[in-house]
């Protein structure tokens, strides 16, 4: 069975023909929910295939602004499908102000749009990873101590022009406060100087989670490293398009923008 974290709440069983089927996370807007069926079972989110390693560990996540109601679908070769209606929460999420901003963090001039794009392609493509890792089953640390400075979900607008919402956590330190892995996995994307992000860091920890650190001021690690949890892997700073020394620590399912903070103790 898996070993999930003590701090997720919202667990509940649902009946298979060979097990109890247990997700682990908290049934809201923004979480991911980690499980396992029978080795050889098929699972099936809204009807679209749920990927399933061959021990049957399997995960799924839901956005900032998701459907409130889901059906998870899983069936073992030759037995009748078992369905779950999952009902999740809404959320309500801050707004931020921010004013005097340069206008460059604003609106890109057009000289740099092409490295923009460029640099979303490169992040795509890492995230878009979906190995046999299964280090997303254990349990996550903060990759960084220091106050939060920034939640999930918050609407930012600069110098009165509202951005996407923030999809990740912010972490307040020092320039070079160390920045370690908060779980297990394989870097697949290490950039020193993104447009936007600066020193960024795309870490997978299998079946489509990845976690991504953004402006770094260095880099400990490159693409292609395996890295254990706790292990160093850069260093905070103000790189790329941030108005101060801050870690915007960010977890991803796919496409997937989830909140880290459902996965570790709360501050």
């Amino acid at each position: 069975m898996i070993k999930f974290s003590r701090w997720l709440l919202a667990v509940f069983c649902l009946t298979t023909t060979a097990q109890a089927l247990e997700l682990q996370g908290e049934l809201t807007q923004g979480s991911l929910l980690r499980s396992e069926v029978p080795a050889g079972a098929s699972v099936w989110l809204d009807d679209k295939p749920v990927k399933v390693l061959a021990d049957g560990k399997f995960v799924i996540g839901f956005g900032r602004d998701a459907e409130l109601t889901h059906v998870l679908r899983w069936q073992l070769p030759g037995e009748p499908a078992q369905t779950k209606t999952i009902t999740l929460s809404a959320r309500e999420y801050p707004t931020q102000r921010i004013e005097g901003v340069p206008q460059a963090m604003v609106t890109p001039p057009e000289s740099v749009l092409a490295r923009i794009k460029d640099d979303n392609w490169r992040v795509a493509k890492a995230r878009k990873t979906s190995s046999e890792l299964s280090y997303f089953a254990n349990e996550f640390r903060w990759p960084a101590e220091g106050p939060i400075t920034g939640v999930y979900g918050s609407q930012r607008i600069f110098n009165g022009v509202p951005k996407r919402p923030h999809y990740g956590v912010d972490v307040g330190a020092p320039k070079g406060t160390t920045v370690v892995a908060p779980v297990g996995g394989i870097v697949t994307l290490a950039e020193p100087d993104l447009y936007y992000s600066g020193g960024t860091i795309i870490i997978d920890h299998g079946l489509g989670v990845n976690s991504t650190f953004l402006h770094l001021s260095k880099l400990t690690v490159k693409t292609g490293d395996k890295v254990t949890q706790g292990q160093k892997i850069g260093e905070i700073g103000a790189t790329g398009r941030a108005t101060g020394p801050h870690l915007d620590w960010r977890i991803n399912w796919f496409s997937e923008r989830l909140d880290p903070a459902l996965l570790v103790p709360a501050r």
